[in-house]
């Protein structure tokens, strides 16, 4: 894609220079724009961005879904439960809850799976094409994403979700238990496997490396990024967002973009908007390879334990967990200290525990797991977010997507669905 003549250039603000963030501004830089990006941050992707799982994952299901409900019952009172509720006093989380419930019926699960899918596979494209163009590197692997399984029962689950998935235009490939052995060496000293779920086109690589870099890339495109600003309010004036408040002053501009994550909701609400995304606190742990024949390749998913783990170079990731805590970013060393023994019970001996490094992070979700890309009640307010555990893997799409609705453009792909009005 070549840098777009734009006769009719518009100055926009980019609230957020996390990965969604960023690819934002770069797809906006493209297209003609004037892009200013301001963060609270000392540079960019310092957030949710920074040690996430690592992983391209257009076959990733919804959080909601059928199975989840009972699950989290199950799960109540472990402190190191994939999925975890803190009870609290906070409105906001049992409204988000009650939405999240009615996500969790078969229909609504197939819809938000579908809809998420397609801006995946569109992002996942748009990604390998920014990569052709730019030369851009971030320790990526290419050879895709294997699902594991140790219970016959979540596995045969999981070939019906595939079925599903492939049909929607997502390859899925079952194998065996060999069949896993062969496509990942490492996991040949893993604990037995019921068998796994192949898909070759999917990806990983480290998110920060990648926001980080791209983000230069933005910079030589003439994008401005401001370090150092925390967003204060969001003033509107005669039905139009007429600046941001900061803690260094009033910043104006044509356009303002939401990619500021979980914090966003808190900063829409006095003008009178309800956006669906709640902090979702993630955990990860990244571990120096010692061995490399023990350590994976391939990216790995165990989907019974909601675990994910990315080979970035002489690193491996280990990430995962759904923590419900309010903004809390603070790290919980027994869920820590799970993720790590779960990495190091399928890869034994591939790293120094000693050395892990533990980290967490808020995703901002939304009950149904699809982002919400598009305006808001005011013409001049766009919103990029809610993400949730997808934001690198929907970065690029969404970017180009929303790139699109401000220059005035019909997206390449269908976006029905994606808008804070469903």
């Amino acid at each position: 894609m070549s840098v777009a003549e734009n006769k009719n250039k518009i100055e926009i603000l980019v609230l957020g220079a996390g990965v969604v963030g960023v690819a934002a501004a770069y797809y906006l830089a493209r297209r003609g724009h004037q892009v200013t990006v301001i963060d609270r941050q000392e540079g960019v992707g310092l957030e949710t961005s920074f040690a996430n799982g690592g992983q391209i994952s257009t076959g990733h299901e919804p959080w909601a879904n059928p199975s989840t409900p009972l699950k989290a019952l199950k799960w109540l009172g472990r402190d190191d439960a994939p999925l975890l509720y803190r009870l609290h006093a906070d409105p906001a989380l049992w409204s988000w809850s009650l939405r999240f419930l009615a996500e969790c019926l078969p229909g609504r699960t197939r819809l938000n799976a579908a809809r998420t899918l397609r801006l995946a596979l569109y992002s996942r494209k748009a990604l390998a094409e920014l990569r052709a163009e730019t030369a851009i590197a971030y320790d990526q692997l290419t050879g895709g994403i294997l699902h594991v399984y140790r219970e016959a029962r979540e596995y045969r689950r999981a070939l019906k979700q595939a079925e599903l998935m492939s049909g929607a235009g997502c390859e899925r490939l079952p194998v065996d238990a060999a069949g896993c052995v062969a496509l990942e060496p490492a996991l040949a000293v893993a604990p037995a496997l019921a068998g796994g779920i192949h898909i070759p086109g999917d990806e990983s690589g480290d998110a920060y490396k990648f926001t980080a870099r791209l983000a230069e890339i933005s910079a030589g495109l003439g994008v401005n990024f401001l370090h150092g600003v925390t967003v204060k309010r969001i003033h509107a004036d005669g039905g139009r967002i007429s600046g941001v408040e900061t803690d260094k002053g009033m910043y104006r501009a044509d356009v303002f973009v939401l990619a500021i994550g979980s914090y966003g909701a808190l900063l829409v609400r006095p003008l009178g908007i309800r956006l669906p995304v709640y902090p979702v606190k993630g955990y990860s742990v990244t571990i120096p390879v010692n061995d490399r024949s023990r350590a994976p390749m391939l990216s790995i998913t165990h989907d019974e334990l909601k675990l994910v783990y990315s080979r970035l170079g002489d690193r491996l990731r280990a990430a995962g967990t759904a923590e419900f805590a309010g903004y809390d970013t603070s790290v919980n060393k027994t869920r820590a200290r799970s993720i790590l023994d779960a990495a190091l019970e399928l890869f034994p001996g591939c790293g120094d525990a000693a050395q892990a490094e533990f980290w967490a992070g808020l995703r901002p979700a939304t009950p149904d797991g699809a982002p919400i890309i598009g305006p808001a009640k005011y013409p001049n307010l766009f919103f990029n977010t809610g993400h949730g555990a997808l934001g690198w893997t929907l970065a690029c799409g969404s970017g180009r997507v929303l790139a699109d609705l401000v220059s005035g453009r019909r997206p390449e792909i269908d976006i029905s669905g994606l808008g804070l009005e469903r």
